[in-house]
């Protein structure tokens, strides 16, 4: 076998079987630590520009910027864990409102926050820009 088909058959290889970043993103997460200041209000602000997922009536891929912004109680949410949350959409058919509501439901189920709002803003297609944001506060 030359060298040429050999990496030939180890890319071939390679495409066929789960890369290990796909296994991170399948196994995620929304791992919490504690809060370093809690009784402190403070703000965390989070923007993810390469939010993608797929539109369910066509397929079509859409990309957004998700902005989360949140005031911690007892936990904060680790930022990996969120990338990998987050990179789980790509192949997912959800409606612009659906990923918005989902996404705050999720960081909310894990961190308890005092406050949060997420806030998704999609790239224009066909000549439509949308901008969907929901909040959440916590009742005392």
């Amino acid at each position: 076998m030359t060298a040429l088909q050999n990496q030939d058959t180890t890319a071939t290889t390679n495409t066929q079987s789960v890369k290990y970043g796909e296994r991170s993103i399948a196994d995620c997460e929304l791992v919490t630590f504690p809060n370093p200041r809690p009784g402190r209000r403070y703000e965390v602000s989070i923007t993810l520009p390469e939010f993608t997922c797929k539109c369910p009536f066509s397929g079509y891929p859409d990309f957004a910027t998700i902005y989360v912004t949140y005031m911690p109680n007892q936990k904060v949410i680790e930022l990996k864990a969120i990338k990998l949350y987050i990179n789980n959409y790509r192949d997912r058919y959800i409606s612009h409102e659906e990923s918005a509501n989902q996404i705050l439901d999720d960081f909310v189920a894990a961190c308890d926050p005092l406050e949060m709002t997420v806030k998704a803003d999609y790239q224009p297609r066909g000549n439509v820009h949308t901008v969907v944001t929901v909040s959440h506060k916590r009742a005392d």
